[in-house]
């Protein structure tokens, strides 16, 4: 099955393959108030959406990433390369200890993880009305398997082949972007944290369909927007309307489905990225971060959180009402 592959692939990417060792980089320098003023320049000129924070010596660029950017999409990955080369070094999203055995669960367990118990359709979980909507969805497909697939696997079709998102061949993303700067440049990668691999492999065997009804309610809302809600999404990201993107019905379902939507492992996911900043704030230099573009911008998120310490955050608006004095400090 397509999705348990693709389920096994998200497992060895969280082993941190491809990432650059930090026992080989160069050790980190603070950079010079002018060198610091070049390297935020030429990181907002890429046009990815970030934020700025500055304490001391210390230094936090946080860019804001999505995932499935169209190829034909116009922005200046370059620029934003550069200026990751140019840090003292970089913050990445958790990396996984993901064992051969945990790849082997997945597999083993993969009827369990992509069909629903014998017997059972999604009509069994969804309300009528989301039901109705979901076959409004579906009329066109001739194969009926979506009625007894997993729900998990049902939003994140749902998500790809209704609402265009990381359909046919995406352009680089800002994670792409800032992880290939740091290895060419050898700049030393600390990921945020990490997650057991065994963990994320319980919680997909466990997890009960009802678990997963939220994510399939919020997918059924991205792909009554048809396939361009990806491309619009995109655009927004582009255009820096970040309170747009957050509230995309792509980003909605994301944060409803697995792994952002599991009640024990988001959390954590979260909190490693709370603490991840902390030091941050307290290392001399020029740190960058990168992280998804909700993790920051969601209501209670990084942002948030750096406002109410008292920190200025300078960047683009990234909620609703908003004055200009708070969307850019001078």
């Amino acid at each position: 099955m397509k999705k348990i592959a693709a389920i096994v692939s998200f497992l060895v990417l969280m082993t941190g393959a491809g990432l650059p060792d930090p026992s080989g980089a160069q050790t980190p320098e603070p950079a010079a108030v002018a060198q610091l003023d070049d390297i935020v320049v030429q990181a907002r000129r890429s046009g990815a959406p970030m934020w700025t924070v500055t304490q001391g010596d210390s230094t936090l660029i946080l860019v804001g990433a999505i995932t499935g950017i169209p190829r034909d999409l116009a922005w200046r990955p370059d620029d934003l390369e550069a200026a990751a080369a140019r840090s003292n070094q970089i913050l990445s999203p958790q990396v996984g200890q993901a064992s051969v055995t945990d790849l082997l669960r997945v597999i083993w367990r993969a009827r369990t993880i992509g069909l629903m118990p014998q017997g059972q359709t999604t009509a069994d979980y969804l309300t009528p009305d989301y039901q109705a909507r979901l076959e409004a969805i579906m009329a066109g497909d001739r194969n009926q398997d979506w009625r007894t697939r997993s729900l998990l696997f049902v939003g994140f079709d749902l998500m790809q082949d209704k609402a265009g998102y990381n359909r046919g061949r995406s352009g680089d993303d800002a994670m792409d972007v800032i992880r290939r700067a740091a290895r060419r440049a050898r700049v030393p990668v600390r990921p945020v944290g990490t997650v057991r691999g065994d963990e994320l492999v319980d919680s997909l065997i466990t997890a009960p369909q009802t678990a997963h009804v939220a994510c399939v309610e919020a997918a059924i809302a991205a792909a009554e927007q048809g396939p361009d809600a990806a491309r619009t999404r995109a655009e927004d990201w582009r255009a820096l309307r970040v309170a747009e993107v957050v509230a995309s019905p792509i980003d909605r379902a994301l944060n409803q489905c697995w792994p952002w939507g599991d009640p024990e492992i988001a959390p954590q996911l979260r909190q490693q990225w709370a603490a991840a900043i902390e030091t941050a704030m307290i290392s001399p230099g020029v740190t960058m971060g990168v992280a998804p573009i909700r993790l920051l911008a969601e209501a209670g998120g990084v942002l948030d959180g750096l406002v109410a310490r008292g920190f200025d955050v300078v960047g683009p608006a990234w909620k609703e009402g908003q004055s200009p004095e708070e969307r850019e400090k001078p």
